[in-house]
């Protein structure tokens, strides 16, 4: 026979178990119910917006715009110290160079879908305005050749210093973004100039005619092999050299620009293809091999290492 002590202690069992049963199935409920619990947060998260996909850059442009220096005027491709814009590499229409524009729009279409805002003797400090003017076509593409000014200067010393080269092209882009946040921008690296020096510097009149003022700071007394000479053209082609980085790290951080990957640096460009005018400017055999790095690079599935 129970104690009424063993009575109470057994009663206090079962109420105890039956509060935790209570409790259990609660919570059991609260989980297969819709209205809350883990399935609200589930629907919380849903209801949350996916972050939008990054652009992708488009191989087949619509409309482009040039912007730049002398390069893509085709200065000097045709007659002596004259632009020629019909033989740029970027946007012209003759038919022996082959121009990007021609390349992507076909010769028929290239003209009223192209836009050329380069302008011999341009610098990096210009970029911002000339790609203003871009921008109020919204181009699909927009090619940028610049910088062989800033280190084209009377002297070395003079060369725009390379803080100043990456503001301005920054604020280049910042200001395509406003009126143009979709054009895609291809960047062409600087030339080296050094390499143009070497391919002209044994033609007598190449040498005469650097001496009428073009490029001094890499030019002047091109004969020379004195240490104030070679140590004047290596300071000239290490400002390049950093000129090319500035573009490369700034293009990084815009989703729709694609850097060459120093693609016109490295090209070995030869006699034959510089300006017979000046031994200097590309020609049209140069502006040619210019569209057709350019084609290979904007058509191409992923950017250049």
């Amino acid at each position: 026979m129970r104690t009424t002590h063993g009575r109470r202690r057994t009663r206090s069992a079962l109420a105890a178990a039956s509060a935790a049963a209570v409790v259990l199935v609660g919570a059991l409920s609260g989980c297969s119910s819709g209205d809350g619990g883990a399935a609200g947060g589930d629907a919380a998260l849903q209801a949350r917006p996916s972050p939008a996909p990054a652009p992708r850059w488009n191989t087949s442009p619509a409309s482009i715009a040039a912007v730049g220096d002398s390069i893509t005027r085709g200065f000097d491709a045709c007659s002596v110290f004259a632009d020629c814009p019909e033989a740029s590499w970027a946007t012209g229409n003759d038919p022996e160079v082959q121009s990007l524009a021609s390349r992507l729009l076909g010769a028929a279409e290239a003209p009223a879908r192209s836009w050329n805002y380069a302008a011999t003797g341009s610098r990096m400090a210009d970029l911002p305005a000339q790609l203003s003017e871009a921008a109020a076509h919204r181009p699909d593409l927009v090619t940028v050749m610049v910088g062989s000014n800033d280190a084209c200067r009377q002297t070395a010393s003079a060369m725009t210093p390379v803080p100043a080269f990456r503001a301005d092209f920054e604020k280049g882009l910042a200001e395509l973004r406003r009126s143009s946040p979709k054009s895609q921008v291809y960047v062409s690296s600087v030339p080296d100039l050094l390499r143009l020096w070497e391919t002209g510097k044994d033609s007598p009149m190449g040498r005469q005619i650097w001496k009428l003022g073009i490029c001094p700071s890499m030019l002047a007394k091109a004969e020379s092999t004195a240490p104030a000479a070679v140590a004047r053209r290596e300071q000239v082609r290490a400002r390049v050299v950093a000129y090319n980085q500035a573009l490369r790290e700034v293009c990084a951080k815009d989703e729709l620009c694609r850097y060459d990957g120093g693609a016109v640096f490295q090209y070995p460009f030869s006699v034959e293809q510089l300006s017979r005018w000046d031994w200097f400017h590309p020609g049209k055999n140069g502006q040619a091999r210019l569209a057709e790095l350019a084609h290979r690079q904007v058509t191409a599935a992923r950017p250049p290492i």
